[in-house]
């Protein structure tokens, strides 16, 4: 009776929307200015000028609809925040989106200027150059934008005023309160965040919470996520000499710190890629329940394995969905002397990992971090967080310099949650799919701190294409999500929650 309800609800909402596909083309093409528009405001989170300006016009953009917004002062740059005027017989949604990007190479872009919006129609493995003068209302949904952010995650922002825009067209009376929150630190930690949702619980305050961030499921399918891994970051450094040496006069001789570094590393794991650290993976148990749910995405092993050029998986879980559920463990970079047309013969004077822990809700970043550092003492390494003196080196044998920085907490929404199983319905219904259920995401968004002070749960609603290149050169938006995304959030809006 419950599905049957929302059934019928959905689609009294959604006639005026389903039965004009011209209608939602038109508000397609209204986003895609909108959003070029916005896009050519910089957004690098290392400027806070740039900050300042993607707000102003946040509060333009908000207003014009009828929120009422607010500049949140936080311990680092403040945050945008809107809502519609409260009701008390409504429940509360509060979204979450991002306004910031990563920083730029302009010289690894097929464009210019990664802030100036490009128009591209696929060409078999290429892309074609599209004038904007030439697209009109009977948009190809192929086509793709390029630019910085189109996609993480001003695309979703534009959604979400678009779809806001097609519900008062249609006179829908919206059942929810809404809430909105948009960060402008995502892209480098949003280590403020914790500390702000505590400050501004009470404007805050929701039922539940939305994040409109990440790509959809390769399938394409309509795609719900109930959590994301969290992260936490360690530097370790290895010495050798205390200047870099001949490699003639010192090799055989001089402690090579390449090497120290390269045997601690390998015996942090094994050959199959599975940590070796003791406790490790404690807590982390996968029964036949969570099993089910994880062999029900519809990951294609094959697919994954062509795209990364790889023949055979490391060996942490059975499959793809399964290796996500441990911490992770990565050297995300390497660094020892000089390479390339720059190498010399030389014994270094040092090396240095760069490592990123990636945390699921059963494991704590902070204990990880003392494992991982119990460990590299178990292998005779003197621990220090600052570099080594001459008279430090002449105790010790073996030195490591490891240095680290806060956690990001991970979380996880129970996949029987009924604001879950509400959205689920909603989209079923709206995109006549079955929809792929993530129990956990890889990747990281800042929302634990949300969950935890709040008590509410937490769902990713992704947007946006799986190849859309975010945080690298090249990325884009395939115009076909942004009328995903526009439908998707009006479907959520005007649906009521079940009695």
């Amino acid at each position: 009776m419950r599905r049957h309800l929302i059934f019928l609800f959905l689609g009294m909402a959604l006639t005026g929307l389903a039965q004009d596909a011209a209608q939602l083309k038109s508000q397609v093409r209204h986003s895609i200015d909108e959003l070029r528009e916005f896009i050519a405001i910089p957004n690098d989170a290392l400027e806070h000028a740039d900050i300042n300006r993607n707000i102003s016009w946040l509060t333009q953009k908000f207003n014009k609809r009828g929120f009422n917004t607010s500049v949140l002062p936080t311990e680092g740059l403040p945050l945008f925040f809107a809502a519609l005027p409260m009701e008390d017989d409504k429940p509360t949604v509060l979204f979450y989106m991002h306004f910031d990007g990563q920083s730029i190479d302009p010289s690894q872009w097929i464009q210019p200027n990664p802030y100036q919006v490009v128009l591209k129609s696929p060409e078999g493995d290429e892309w074609k150059d599209q004038s904007f003068n030439d697209l009109s209302e009977d948009i190809d949904y192929t086509w793709r934008l390029f630019g910085r952010s189109t996609s993480d995650d001003k695309g979703p922002i534009v959604m979400f005023l678009n779809a806001f825009d097609l519900l008062k067209k249609n006179n829908v009376n919206i059942p929810f309160n809404i809430k909105v929150i948009l960060d402008g630190e995502e892209e480098k930690g949003s280590k403020p965040l914790p500390a702000a949702v505590k400050q501004y619980r009470e404007l805050l305050e929701a039922d539940f919470l939305l994040i409109a961030d990440g790509p959809v499921h390769p399938s394409t399918k309509p795609t719900i996520v109930y959590g994301c891994r969290g992260i936490t970051t360690m530097s370790i450094t290895t010495y050798g000499p205390y200047k870099p040496q001949h490699s003639g006069h010192y090799g055989n001789y001089a402690p090579n710190p390449g090497f120290q570094l390269a045997h601690l590393l390998a015996s942090m794991k094994d050959r199959d890629g599975r940590v070796l650290i003791e406790g490790y993976y404690d807590g982390i148990n996968i029964d036949d329940a969570t099993a089910s749910v994880l062999k029900s995405v519809p990951d294609n092993a094959k697919a994954i394995n062509e795209h990364l050029a790889i023949k055979t998986p490391e060996k942490v879980g059975s499959n793809y969905q399964e290796s996500i559920q441990y911490p992770s463990l990565n050297v995300r970079g390497l660094g020892s002397g000089w390479i390339g047309d720059k190498a010399r013969t030389i014994v270094p004077g040092s090396a240095t990992a760069e490592i990123d822990l990636r945390l699921v809700p059963e494991t704590d970043g902070s204990r990880l971090k003392e494992l991982v550092k119990d460990h590299i003492r178990s292998e005779g390494f003197f621990i220090t967080d600052t570099d080594p003196s001459k008279e430090l080196r002449m105790q010790h044998d073996r030195i490591v310099k490891v240095t680290e920085r806060g956690v990001t907490d991970a979380f996880r929404t129970p996949l029987t949650n009924p604001y879950g199983n509400f959205v689920a319905e909603v989209f079923q219904e709206a995109f006549d799919e079955e929809v792929v259920k993530i129990r956990i995401a890889g990747g990281t968004v800042p929302i634990a701190s949300f969950v935890n002070e709040l008590e509410i749960p937490a769902l990713l609603i992704p947007m946006v294409n799986p190849d859309n290149n975010q945080h690298s050169p090249n990325e884009n938006l395939e115009i076909g999500q942004l009328a995903y995304g526009i439908k998707a959030i009006y479907a959520l809006l005007s649906t009521p929650l079940p009695e």
